[in-house]
């Protein structure tokens, strides 16, 4: 179980070296009604609206508001069957959801709808946010809209203790499943472009993306962090349009063996 304390502190870390424009959000998927500490917003009943799950989102990382999303507040179907609040009904599982709007045919709309990531069903009954900075609970994973060198710089710091990549489960729809449920499922980081519906409905811009970290990994990826930083290797970085530019003396050495006239 990780300190609070610690988290609030790896946001601030985060912010400032990423040099973040939102803050990390924390993420909890919730059992019970009584997970859900005093002060979280529920949509429905707090402000007598429901919500889709990417303005939830929007409304942690940029207004830093915590809040309870369960079935009831739900806006859209997509997080309700992703997440495993209800199970996926023939319509969607045929494709309904995806012909004739952007996929050719209702085979191939029914193709994507079977592979959709789905948390068993009945397991949760709804999901929690709120900015890392001051999460008053245990997430299971941080979310992070980044631009492309914060991503970088993410992924390094992500493959410094074992020196693996990241593999990603990609698509162009339901940003707020794809970033949560393939990371819950395999724990492992995972990388999200924004869906049309994130940028049309949650503000999301042109030049981010999703960066998601299970909270067992978040440990090691603020120490590949550190020593990145240490290496001299921050942000933001020098911009050089050079022909022979210096090289490291490794890079020199490995350039000489492949047969480069260095």
């Amino acid at each position: 179980m990780a300190d609070l304390k610690v988290l609030h502190d790896y946001a601030e870390e985060l912010e400032r070296k990423l040099r973040l424009k939102t803050f990390p959000i924390a993420i909890k998927l919730l059992e019970s009604e009584k997970d859900i500490p005093q002060g979280v917003i529920r949509p429905k009943k707090d402000t007598g609206q429901h919500m889709a799950l990417c303005v939830g989102f929007m409304k942690a990382r940029r207004d830093g508001q915590a809040l309870a999303m369960l079935k009831q507040d739900m806006w859209c179907f997509d997080p309700v069957i992703g997440l495993g609040m209800a199970e996926p009904p023939a319509l969607f599982l045929e494709g309904h959801n995806r012909f004739p709007t952007s996929i050719s045919s209702l085979e191939a709309g029914g193709n994507w709808s079977q592979a959709f990531p789905r948390l068993k069903t009945g397991k949760y009954i709804g999901i929690m946010m709120a900015p890392l900075k001051k999460t008053n609970f245990q997430p299971d994973l941080v979310v992070i809209y980044c631009d492309v060198a914060q991503l970088t710089q993410l992924l390094m710091a992500a493959g410094w203790k074992e020196g693996h990549d990241v593999f990603a489960r990609l698509s162009g729809y339901s940003a707020c499943v794809y970033a949560t449920v393939p990371a819950i499922q395999s724990g492992e980081y995972q990388v999200t472009p924004p869906c049309p519906g994130d940028v049309r409905h949650a503000m999301s811009q042109d030049d981010e993306i999703i960066f998601t970290v299970p909270i067992k990994k978040l440990d090691d990826l603020m120490a590949g962090l550190r020593y990145l930083e240490k290496q001299g290797t921050t942000l933001p970085r020098t911009l050089t349009v050079e022909m022979e530019y210096q090289l490291s003396d490794i890079y020199k050495k490995l350039g000489r063996v492949v047969g480069l006239d260095i």
